[in-house]
């Protein structure tokens, strides 16, 4: 599971770096984490695609897969991307899906975040309209703001599921653990965007909008990037975790931000 990608240098680093990863970890399946891979907010088809081409399985989103238009529309096609689950019913999009025997779920936080259905009954509901034939592999990419939230959805979800992996703040936790039964955990996988930033953003225009409190546009960091994200071995025929490890890179980037 990869970190928040953000802009081009994210995109960039999943295409130079995932497909020798991939192969030196062994991994059966590769998620990312893709709602700001457009500029730093938002997604949309062509950037999605470059995830893809780079040996991404699935992207799951966030608060923000809704920044583009042309995202919006693509929801209901036949593709890996995830928008989360408790949005209201009727929305555009699926919060789940099934790729080689593992079901990913993507849930959105609600504390410091907005409005949207309860992400842990919404996980309730369906687990048990899925019931017995659902994979017994299951991840959930929980984007979520506040860590009391991610961290009380992994003990809510303990033995029920493969993994609760949290994304959204863009700064990777050291709590990667396995709780007693089965589930690994995480607060939060981290990013793959600059590592001289802040959060991936230009840091001289972050820190300008922190001292002056107006508004104003801000870019995509430059330079070197951190590839922020976690290895979850899980055992296939109980479905429960066996190792949870962090795995960290740093990539090198020469290109334009965006």
């Amino acid at each position: 599971m990869l970190g928040d990608v953000i802009g081009s240098p994210g995109r960039q680093a999943i295409q130079s770096a995932v497909p020798g990863l991939r192969k030196e970890l062994e991994a059966g399946i590769v998620i990312a984490n893709g709602e700001n891979t457009a500029g730093g907010i938002g997604m949309t088809p062509k950037t999605a695609d470059e995830l893809f081409q780079g040996g991404v399985d699935i992207i799951t989103s966030g608060n923000h897969i809704w920044a583009h238009k042309e995202m919006v529309t693509a929801l209901d096609g036949d593709i890996a991307i995830l928008r989360p689950l408790n949005y209201p019913p009727g929305i555009p999009g699926h919060g789940y899906i099934i790729k080689n025997d593992v079901l990913v779920i993507n849930l959105l936080g609600r504390t410091f975040i907005g409005n949207v259905d309860c992400p842990f009954r919404a996980v309730d509901a369906l687990l048990n309209d899925l019931g017995d034939g659902k994979p017994r592999i299951i991840i959930i990419d929980f984007h979520a703001e506040a860590t009391s939230e991610k961290v009380a959805m992994g003990w809510y979800l303990d033995g029920r599921v493969s993994a609760v992996l949290g994304t959204h703040t863009h700064v990777g936790t050291v709590d990667a653990r396995i709780l007693p039964q089965g589930t690994a955990c995480i607060t939060d996988v981290g990013m793959v965007g600059p590592i001289d930033s802040v959060i991936g953003d230009e840091k001289e225009s972050v820190i300008h909008r922190f001292l002056t409190q107006l508004p104003h546009r801000i870019s995509v960091g430059k330079g070197n990037v951190m590839l922020n994200s976690v290895l979850v071995e899980v055992d296939d025929s109980s479905g429960k975790a066996l190792q949870i490890r962090r795995v960290d890179r740093e990539i090198a980037h020469s290109g334009q931000p965006g």
